[in-house]
């Protein structure tokens, strides 16, 4: 029998990303609401951002979003970080607001405009080489919206060739890590709608190119651990991004709608080898927050994320296999479901505090007033966010 004892060192190693744009106003495509004391600039994000480490130790990282984070000085930005007690991760491309890429970026029928697409990712890597960033995160929005409008086939042959000239400027140690998403903003076809379209296109690229799963970015009902399982399976597994959905995309605080899926994705990342400290798959947060709060909402997150590993390895291995053997229906489920239903939060609590962190780091962030003392400061300006 597993024991929460026996986790502790496996949890010590756990790092969940944070993005920066998280700590900017975001929201729907309705209504985005703002909240007092919204960074105004990176450094502000990134002082957000290192409260979230602070408390929980579970983020040493922070991921940027190109231009939206675009300073003159990526070496003096990394030191400030440094300073803050975080570094700065990956490196996200935005190839989905500017008027030239209506018709799509790097599947665009007219040449410009690709090699404008392809020219902002080579930036990106430049912008890596700065920050010591392993990872480039490309998400697209191309597609189309109606039967006819576009040649879906040819689309796919200049993605290829445009992947193709940004994979080549990757440095040995860094990675091209490729998002896909089964609809919206495009809603007839999407460019990179599925895990089995990504994998097709980083597969042919080579070794340093990668999937990376945003858990909302499927269609209802979808066996998202499954497809897991395969990409571990086949090497391709780069990185998450964590967020919860009830229905679409919802960027949702991760594990808010199903926890139990939460439970059997981390399964399967810890069964197929996608954890601990010789893993490169990246854990990290994709999530807006339009109504609440913006540090507690990476505080829970993160901690949601801590909780479910913290059950899934719990899971008896031994008396699992023993039952799947004996096809034993009932008792391998139950095995499972055992984990699932231990309450590993005062544990947690206990633990953390043997780390010299608090035991609950959402009351402990909560009694510092930090988000009355940035309401304060930061009165003036234009506050960050993605202009939904």
């Amino acid at each position: 029998m597993t024991t929460f004892a026996s986790i502790t060192d496996q949890l010590a190693t756990q790092a969940i990303e944070l993005p920066s744009w998280a700590f900017g106003n975001s929201g729907t495509r309705f209504k985005v609401f703002g909240t007092p004391g919204t960074p105004r600039t990176v450094q502000e994000k990134l002082a957000d951002a290192a409260q979230v480490h602070k408390f929980t130790g579970l983020s040493p990282t922070v991921a940027l979003h190109i231009p939206w984070d675009k300073v003159d000085d990526y070496a003096a930005l990394a030191a400030y970080a440094a300073d803050l007690g975080v570094a700065l991760g990956t490196i996200n491309s935005n190839t989905f607001q500017a008027d030239i890429y209506k018709f799509g970026s790097l599947t665009h029928a007219d040449d410009k405009v690709r090699q404008t697409a392809i020219d902002h990712h080579l930036d990106c890597i430049d912008i890596m080489d700065a920050t010591g960033s392993r990872d480039l995160k490309i998400w697209l929005a191309d597609g189309s919206n109606y039967p006819g409008q576009v040649d879906i086939r040819a689309r796919q042959d200049r993605l290829a060739d445009s992947l193709q000239k940004i994979y080549a400027r990757l440095g040995d140690d860094q990675r091209l890590v490729l998002e896909y998403k089964f609809f919206e903003p495009a809603f007839y076809h999407t460019d990179v709608p599925d895990w089995g379209t990504s994998y097709a296109q980083v597969a042919a690229l080579g070794p340093k190119a990668m999937v990376c799963l945003d858990t909302g970015h499927h269609a209802p009902g979808t066996n998202i651990e499954f497809i897991v399982m395969q990409l571990l399976r086949l090497g391709k597994l780069g990185s998450f991004d964590f967020n919860s959905r009830f229905y679409a995309d919802d960027d949702l605080i991760v594990g808010a709608a199903d926890p139990f899926q939460l439970f059997r994705i981390l399964y399967e990342v810890i069964r197929g080898g996608g954890y601990g400290p010789d893993s490169t798959v990246a854990f990290m947060l994709d999530q807006c927050h339009n109504v609440e709060d913006k540090v507690p909402g990476q505080i829970r997150s993160v901690l949601n994320v801590q909780e479910m590993t913290a059950k899934a390895l719990l899971v008896d291995h031994d008396a699992l296999d023993a039952a799947q053997a004996a096809g034993d229906v009932l008792g391998a489920n139950g095995v499972f479901m055992d984990a699932f239903y231990t309450d590993v939060r005062a544990d947690l609590a206990a633990w953390r505090e043997t780390r010299g962190l608090p035991a609950d780091p959402m009351k402990a962030f909560a009694a510092t007033g930090y988000l009355g003392k940035i309401a304060a400061d930061r009165v003036g300006g234009t506050q960050a966010g993605w202009g939904a």
